[in-house]
Formats: C-alpha cells, structure tokens, sequence
C-alpha cells in the first residue's frame, strides 16, 4: 500500500500492511458508505467489521434503484441518488466521513455539494470525480479512460434504459484480483443499472467542494475506472492524501484489510487541524 501525501507532491513512502484493528485510540469517525453501479449496500459488508472493530461507525445503503430497492428506473437520476445521500447524512448530527466507490464518486461530490455541512471528509475509493457540468460518461470518454472494460462490454437495453454486464464481462473487469468464490458472491447480487446517473452532468459549487477535505484510494489493477484516469481525475481535483492500493475494482473484496487500514488512516488525517493533517514523506 503507497501513501502519498498531498496529490500535488510527488514524494511518497512505503506504508506497512495492517489491518484497520491495529489502529488504536483514534478518534472516533462516523463512515458513511455510497456503492457503485450495479451494485448495492451489500459490497460494503465485508469492510464493515474491521471499521467498527477500529471503533467507528458505519452506515451503508442501497441507493435508489440499487440492491433491494425498488425506486423506478425513470426516477433514478444523479440528484435523486445525492438525495438519497444527503437524508442518509441527516439521520446523525455530526458529519461523517463520506466515501465513494466508482459510480459512487459522482454521487458523494453531488451530494456533498448540496449538504457540505454534513461532510466532514471525503474520501473516493476507486471513483469518478466530476467537475461542475461533468458527467461521469464524459470522463469515461476522456483519452485516460480507452482501456476501461465496462464500457467496452456494456449493453443498455429497455425503455427506459438499464445498463447490462454478462457475468463473464464483470469478472474480468471488476473482479480480476478476488477469488472465484469472491467473484461468485457478488456477480450473484448485481443488478441492471439504471442509465441516467451515467449521463448526468454534475451540477456542484466548486468552492463549497474546495473547504471540505478531499482523499482518494486508487487501485493499480483496476480494469474499469484505469489508473491513468484516476490519476488525471486526482491532477485535476487535488487531493491531501492519495492512497495507492495494488488491487482490482473491488477492493472491499480483494484487499478488504488494506482498505480498510487506508480509510481508518484517512479519517484520523481528516479529524487533526488543517496543519497536521498533510502526510509528508
């Protein structure tokens, strides 16, 4: 696992693996998880106990038109997901730390836009990282993006339209690095997903954005979202701590201890005073 302090500092060192459960007296965080395309709370849950085993909190959801819920196609949209989001952020009083997976980038940097007080810190794990008027289809689209598997291999299909991956596209694009009984237990639990938080432009105050502070978790093996892309995505959002993880597109799953030792660091960097919290090497 790379640590890299500030994304516009080119130094970095060699961080050791540990699991989350090896941090001790931290300060207490409150994690709010947002999934993916196609997938649902589910993804989460095997971060789920080494966080709270590190003493934090942790809230995971399906949002609409993922995992169990049963919101209509024609009513999924970017701004009905970051909705979902924001009403999630607040059921507490204290700000938590937000995280976004792939498709969920774009949805935290919606809703964080639209609720920033209720953000304490956001962290992008793996994901789109829109500007205002982006879409995440625009970024698919930029140079960095030509070796991205999902793409390639996607359908859409019905009125109004769903995305489709095969089985066998999802695993070699997503699942390259989990198990076969990994790639089993999460093919089994995904979902057509609806098309428009794709093609949504964000609609974001950049300033608002710029006050909260920014992490990004990125995957050297990834097959989806590829590391030239979230890299251009970190140049162009700088970030105050950029992790580099070698895994897949599911890291929650391939390198579930590593992640969650990075987001349990990444949310005690976030708690310390603005001087302290850059990482040096």
């Amino acid at each position: 696992m790379d640590i890299v302090g500030d994304s516009r500092d080119p130094r970095r060192y060699r961080a050791s693996r540990r699991s989350a459960t090896q941090f001790e007296r931290r300060p207490i965080a409150r994690f709010v998880l947002v999934h993916g395309a196609f997938g649902g709370a589910w993804c989460w849950e095997p971060l789920i106990e080494p966080l709270e085993a590190a003493g934090h909190t942790v809230e995971s959801f399906d949002l609409p038109g993922g995992g169990d819920d049963q919101t209509p196609v024609e009513d999924v949209t970017l701004e009905s997901c970051a909705a979902r989001v924001c009403a999630v952020l607040s059921q507490r009083p204290e700000p938590a730390v937000l995280v976004g997976y792939s498709m969920g980038g774009a949805i935290v940097t919606q809703a964080a836009s639209n609720c920033p007080e209720r953000v304490a810190a956001l962290v992008f794990v793996a994901a789109f990282m829109p500007a205002d008027g982006q879409s995440l289809l625009d970024l698919t689209h930029l140079p960095e993006g030509k070796d991205d598997m999902i793409q390639a291999n996607l359908v859409i299909e019905g009125d109004p339209p769903v995305a489709v991956l095969s089985e066998e596209a999802t695993a070699a694009a997503i699942y390259n690095d989990c198990t076969s009984e990994q790639t089993a237990w999460a093919v089994a639990r995904r979902r057509p997903q609806p098309v428009a938080p794709f093609a949504d432009p964000a609609r974001i105050d950049e300033s608002v954005l710029a006050a909260i502070p920014r992490s990004y978790v990125l995957t050297t093996r990834d097959r989806s979202i590829p590391p030239a892309l979230q890299r251009r995505m970190i140049r162009e959002h700088p970030c105050e701590n950029v992790i580099e993880l070698d895994a897949d597109h599911a890291p929650f799953l391939s390198a579930t201890n590593e992640l969650a030792a990075a987001l349990v660091g990444l949310a005690d960097r976030a708690s310390r005073p603005q001087e302290h919290r850059d990482v040096r090497g």
